[in-house]
């Protein structure tokens, strides 16, 4: 009676261990991961303003920039945490099996995922400038009082948190396990294109609450969602994805001088700009990510990553053990290393 009651929360492994099963895990990380920032917050709000105040005030960004980087802060233990915890005790895996094995195929493979966001947002600067549709008005800008180099550390620490931590909640994750949990009732390949669909549906969403947000900008959030999960999919790892979530969010903001998903990130950029019409093709007040330039631009990132992962010899097709049970992706794995 127990197992029946039990059957639609419960699944039991090949080598007899029990878990929750996908939708229950996913839900259950979520609420130790916001648990664990909101915990974190605080203390995490405290060393940021204490830091800032002890270097004369270039690391204390005024107002939302120092919770933004408080922030980023608690949300990337957090999520590091929340990953070690779910694995280990909800998923029965090893951290690594989240697209975290560190070889050094996985280090150049970020190496050519920061390559690509600095290459992408520098080519959306410069078609903008080119059209005349953006105008520098200043260069090595910071905030009062701080030198630029110093001022520059703060978004530095912010957007190296941010790259990580939503990759590994939104692509790490959430790929892996709806991919696993629907993997055995539409086929692996087509769990994972699914699984690669949601999490970029749901990055858009958790946009939608930013400064001018509109539709333009939550399709290219979707968007951008694919651009990142493209990596993951093709590679089963979170190199690419970590990579270029850094430096586009980076070169965006501290480079260019543009708004970063309706934010204003950074207190130091390299180039001040001051942007005009038409805000279709710039994305206005949001930031590029609201302007159609973003669409060819992640057109673009998602082709290059497959020629990368074509020319690392890694197929360029769905990475299907993302789909595999513990136990499977185990036996996989070891089969890939001994190829």
């Amino acid at each position: 009676m127990i197992e029946v009651l039990t059957q639609p929360f419960v699944e039991e492994l090949a080598d007899g261990r029990r878990r929750p099963r996908a939708l229950w895990r996913i839900l259950a990380q979520y609420v130790i991961f916001f648990t664990i920032t909101a915990l974190l917050l605080v203390p995490a709000t405290l060393l940021v303003f204490a830091v800032g105040g002890s270097r004369g005030g270039a690391l204390q960004a005024a107002g939302s920039g120092g919770v933004m980087l408080a922030s980023s802060v608690a949300s990337l233990l957090a999520a590091l945490a929340t990953l070690w915890l779910a694995g280990r005790f909800l998923d029965r895996r090893r951290l690594t099996d989240f697209g975290l094995r560190l070889d050094g195929g996985w280090w150049l493979d970020l190496g050519f995922g920061l390559a690509l966001g600095a290459v992408l947002m520098a080519a959306i600067f410069a078609v903008q400038l080119g059209m005349g549709w953006v105008s520098v008005t200043g260069t090595l800008e910071s905030g009062p009082g701080a030198p630029f180099w110093l001022s520059l550390l703060s978004p530095v620490v912010l957007f190296l948190c941010v790259g990580i931590y939503e990759e590994l909640i939104f692509r790490g994750y959430q790929i892996k396990n709806i991919s696993e949990g629907l993997g055995g009732l539409i086929g692996p390949r087509t769990a994972i294109l699914v699984a690669w669909l949601i999490t970029s549906s749901m990055f858009a969403v958790v946009h939608i609450p930013n400064p001018n947000s509109t539709i333009i900008s939550t399709t290219n959030i979707a968007l951008a969602g694919l651009m990142l999960g493209a990596g993951y999919v093709l590679t089963g790892k979170l190199a690419i994805p970590i990579g270029l979530h850094i430096t586009w969010n980076f070169f965006q903001s501290s480079v260019f001088g543009f708004p970063v998903s309706g934010l204003d990130a950074s207190r130091a950029t390299f180039i001040e700009v001051r942007q005009s019409s038409p805000e279709l093709w710039t994305g206005g007040e949001f930031g590029p990510e609201a302007g159609l330039l973003t669409v060819f631009a992640t057109a673009v990132a998602i082709t290059l990553i497959w020629l990368w992962t074509k020319l690392r010899g890694e197929g360029a097709n769905l990475h299907l053990p993302l789909a595999d049970r513990p136990a499977e992706q185990t036996k996989n794995n070891r089969r890939g290393e001994n190829e």
